[in-house]
């Protein structure tokens, strides 16, 4: 999902669309520089360039797919990072015939983003029939994407501010200051926020789309002078978790877990979690497109999905991998089906087609 600058005025939303055609260009030169400015060396199909968010998730797809893959296939797979949400920089590279990755771990929203209007920007994979990817749910693949892992945002809490009281559950309870007291912090960016703000206001799950905004603000107007940090980014969550500055706040799971492995008195509700999924995405014009399919069939095996297990908070989007895992982990996967029907899944057309006014809308409030 990208993420939209602040816009007050005309001026304004001018001067952000020019600093956002910098930042893509500077980006883009970026990964010329870092690439050895040529487009993809994978035309050889010995080699793939895949973009991945970097940090702990680059490792673990190293150990997965990355490693596996090159010993299984003789193709060797380079990995890049960059920014959180990439559509910005798919669009210029494939508009500009300069392709410096092949494929690329993004969430289904900017797959949508990419395939719904009258350009696309991603290649038609065809694996609908292949025996591993056909196994896959549809919510969790579409014709230009295959599905690597399933993840969600979800209520967390220092187990320590808690102790002999009751822990918060709900976005209710998180919103409900007087018998569920502490310090919190909430995302500085509307989407989930707004799905939150809603639920905590007693919408129900199968009612939130579409998103009654005037009724989302008023609730987040309630919340709003108890936050204490609004914060911006997984890793700050973290580490808000593990020092204890604040006592609860929304996450991604992966990062509850991370901070749990790390000693952290933390624990999480899986009631009303958000979730998404994370997809792989073939480059429109890329000179691999058969190799990029056979990473996409390695990396769906139900089998190698279910190693994402060992890492926690990594939800395999493939049921048949859970035959796979130890009988004591599943329930702790998001895709268990007990967890997973406890949450809703983000409605990425609606975002596709709100997201700058609620963005716009979000800023606003924020300055207020």
């Amino acid at each position: 999902m990208s993420y939209a600058e602040d816009q007050m005025d005309k001026s304004r939303k001018t001067f952000g669309r020019r600093c956002a055609i910098k930042k893509i260009a500077l980006g883009i030169a970026a990964l010329a520089t870092a690439l050895s400015s040529k487009p993809s060396k994978a035309s050889s199909a010995q080699r793939i360039i895949v973009r991945d968010a970097g940090g702990t998730e680059a490792e673990i797809f190293k150990d997965i797919f990355y490693k596996p893959f090159q010993k299984a296939t003789g193709i060797e797979v380079a990995s890049v990072t960059s920014e959180h949400e990439p559509s910005a920089q798919i669009r210029a590279m494939v508009e500009n015939n300069k392709l410096f990755w092949d494929i690329a771990a993004i969430s289904s929203r900017a797959v949508l983003s990419l395939t719904a209007r009258d350009k696309v920007y991603l290649e038609k994979h065809e694996l609908e029939n292949d025996r591993f990817v056909s196994l896959m749910p549809s919510q969790f693949r579409s014709p230009y994407s295959v599905g690597v892992n399933v993840y969600t945002t979800v209520l967390a809490y220092r187990k320590d501010a808690f102790k002999g009281r009751p822990l918060p559950e709900t976005w209710k309870d998180f919103w409900n200051v007087k018998d569920f007291p502490g310090r919190r912090a909430l995302r500085r960016h509307p989407c989930a926020t707004i799905e939150m703000a809603l639920m905590a206001d007693g919408v129900a799950a199968e009612n939130i789309y579409p998103l009654d905004l005037d009724r989302a603000f008023r609730s987040l107007d309630r919340i709003k002078p108890h936050i204490s940090v609004w914060w911006t980014s997984a890793a700050q969550t973290e580490q808000l978790l593990q020092s204890g500055e604040v006592d609860l706040l929304p996450v991604w799971i992966v990062r509850a877990y991370m901070a749990m492995k790390a000693g952290a008195p933390v624990g999480f509700s899986w009631k009303q979690h958000i979730y998404d999924c994370g997809e792989w995405a073939i480059l429109k014009g890329s000179s691999n497109i058969q190799a990029c399919r056979q990473f996409i069939q390695f990396a769906s095996n139900p089998e190698r999905q279910a190693s994402l297990a060992a890492y926690g908070g990594y939800g395999p989007p493939t049921p048949d991998a859970f035959q796979y895992i130890d009988s004591k982990q599943k329930t702790d996967l998001l895709t268990y089906p007990k967890n997973l029907q406890k949450g809703i899944r983000s409605n990425d057309l609606y975002w596709l087609k709100h997201q700058e006014e609620i963005m716009e809308r979000f800023n606003q409030w924020m300055l207020n």
